[in-house]
Order: C-alpha cells, then structure tokens, then sequence
C-alpha cells in the first residue's frame, strides 16, 4: 500500500479478525487490473480518511487472496461489502458514486432498530 493511504489491506489470513470489529467495515474487493477499481480506489480512500475512528475501510486484492472472495461468491469486481458485528449488511457491486457508499456506511453506524 502506498504511503498516506488510510484503508486497510484485508488479507484471506486477517478477514475475520477484520470483520468482527466493534465498528462497520467496508471492504473493497478489488484487483490491479480492474478499470472500475481504479475509479473507486480514490472514493474509498477519502472515505477510510473521513471515517476514520468511526469505521473501518479495507481494500482485498482478488488476484493475492481467493478463500474471502470465494466464500461470498464474488464474480464481480469491485464488489464493496459491508460488515457490523461480523455479519455482512451490505453490498455495492460496481464503481459508484461517492454518496451511495456514504448512505450505507452511514446506515451502518446507526444503531440496529429492533
């Protein structure tokens, strides 16, 4: 990761650890190679700076760790996810715009209504 980036490098070893944070997580599943990625990378920098202390943003190389991407079936990338207590929340498949990951990481942070 270069310097200054604020994401996470989620890895198939640290996932779980990752996930079962006391905050949200999104996690960006991405590849070097993906155009689409490329766009979003940015977006989800800004957002892991911004949210920071608040959330947790991390970014997984498809193409370096299967295991986490095959468990949830991923065939498309970027596929963003978001994690509270552990269990998957939500899912954004495609580069979108900033204020649609901002929506859900903000309904994230929300406490659950029972």
């Amino acid at each position: 990761m270069a310097a200054g980036t604020h994401a996470v490098e989620a890895t198939d070893a640290n996932f779980n650890d990752l996930i079962n944070s006391d905050k949200p997580v999104l996690v960006d599943f991405w590849a070097e190679w993906c155009g689409p990625c490329k766009m979003i990378g940015p977006v989800v920098e800004q957002l892991a700076g911004e949210y920071e202390g608040k959330a947790v943003v991390a970014k997984m190389d498809v193409d370096q760790n299967s295991a986490v991407p095959a468990k949830f079936g991923i065939r498309s990338i970027p596929t963003l996810m978001i994690f509270k207590n552990g269990q998957l929340v939500d899912k954004v498949i495609g580069a979108v715009p900033k204020n649609v990951l901002e929506q859900k990481l903000q309904g994230a942070l929300e406490p659950a209504t029972i």
